[in-house]
């Protein structure tokens, strides 16, 4: 219990906030640096989590800049977090201390509205992003680009033991992303024909689990370099560049659905074409302006065009199995936490294959923070 000495008001040591120690964006520059800031006590349903890797997502560099308008200053960005357990509340029954923890895109919500109630807490009214958002309490969420973080239990997930805790670490934004619309909008059922556009962090792992699922996949790039990588490396069954008309023309009608995963404006219309009648065409990407979309497009052919955030905890656990039962992790580039600038020059331009994953646990946070 609080108690007030001259007047303040004094904590018991034991619910002190404590000190974390991360990288933050003081302004729309983007420029990241040192930072030092407060992470709550652990509570009785709280995890204290040591955060060993966490990867760099495209709306991590959206936010840093201020791209949708919402920034909020300093912010620590980072929600593909991955760890080990130091500390559970007293009412913790998923985790034990030394284990291995996953926390994605969200940390808090109402738990009792209908979407929390269907497993949906990503589409919660009350949903609390990882960073840049405001906690029940009045006070800032800060991200994994941080040596620690304290979350609730229900907002965290077990990691397979034969996961790796780098590669693994995308699979809690770009994995559960992809994952939800496919198993949602039925485009995990073997057989089918999926397309994945964009060969990204998202795309690549897009690939990887429709061909988890038993799919014919179709990549849809803009870049044709990438055309033997995607066959090759992730198994993608043919590869359509966007630009070419004879291409797109001979793959219309031919897929039951599509998976968009790029953060860029780019022409739809000739997407949705390629679907066949009933098809789905799903949009997990997030430009920064607003898509041109003539309705004639979906009406021929009773065609569906969707949208999908994330997903809920029940999803990204199973999410999480599943890419441990069948191998699936993200390629990725380890980075240094003062790489981390570089990195998201590298990332505006499109030079990552395809994941950056900040090796947190090995990086001078402590020392380098002001």
């Amino acid at each position: 219990m609080a108690t007030k000495e001259n007047g303040k008001k004094v904590l018991p040591e034991e619910e002190h906030p404590r000190k974390a120690f991360g990288w933050a964006a003081r302004d729309s520059s983007g420029i990241l640096s040192p930072f030092s800031f407060s992470r709550r006590s652990n509570g009785a349903e709280d995890v204290t989590i040591k955060i060993l890797y966490c990867g760099i997502c495209h709306s991590d560099l959206h936010s840093i800049k201020n791209e949708w308008g919402n920034a909020r200053y300093p912010l620590v960005p980072g929600h593909e977090i991955v760890g080990v357990v130091t500390e559970v509340g007293t009412d913790v029954n998923k985790f034990k201390v030394g284990d291995k923890v996953g926390v994605g895109c969200m940390v808090n919500s109402c738990r009792s509205c209908h979407s929390c109630k269907q497993d949906s807490e990503n589409y919660c009214p009350q949903m609390i992003l990882t960073y840049n958002s405001a906690d029940k309490d009045g006070t800032m969420t800060y991200g994994g680009y941080s040596n620690m973080l304290v979350v609730n239990e229900h907002f965290a997930v077990k990691i397979p033991e034969n996961l790796p805790l780098d590669k693994g670490a995308p699979l809690l934004c770009a994995g559960i992303t992809v994952y939800t619309p496919m198993k949602l909008f039925g485009l995990n059922e073997p057989g089918k024909h999926i397309g994945v556009v964009g060969l990204g962090g998202l795309g690549h792992v897009a690939v990887k689990f429709a061909k988890a699922f038993g799919m014919k996949v179709t990549v849809i790039s803009s870049t044709k370099s990438k055309e033997k990588e995607a066959i090759e490396s992730l198994g993608a069954d043919s590869f359509i560049v966007s630009s070419n008309p004879q291409q797109i023309q001979a793959a219309m009608g031919t897929m039951d659905g599509i998976i968009d995963t790029v953060s860029a404006v780019h022409a739809i219309m000739p997407l949705i074409f390629l679907l066949k009648a009933h098809g789905k065409m799903i949009l997990v990407g997030l430009p920064d302006k607003p898509f041109e979309l003539p309705a004639f497009s979906l009406i021929l052919g009773g065609k569906i065009l969707a949208g999908s955030a994330m997903g809920g905890l029940k999803d990204t656990q199973e999410m999480i199995d599943f890419a441990g039962k069948h191998n699936i992790t993200a390629d990725i580039e380890l980075i240094q936490m003062e790489d981390v600038n570089k990195a998201m020059e590298r990332l505006a331009k499109g030079d990552v294959k395809y994941r950056f994953v900040i090796d947190v646990a090995n990086s001078k946070i402590d020392g380098l923070c002001i």
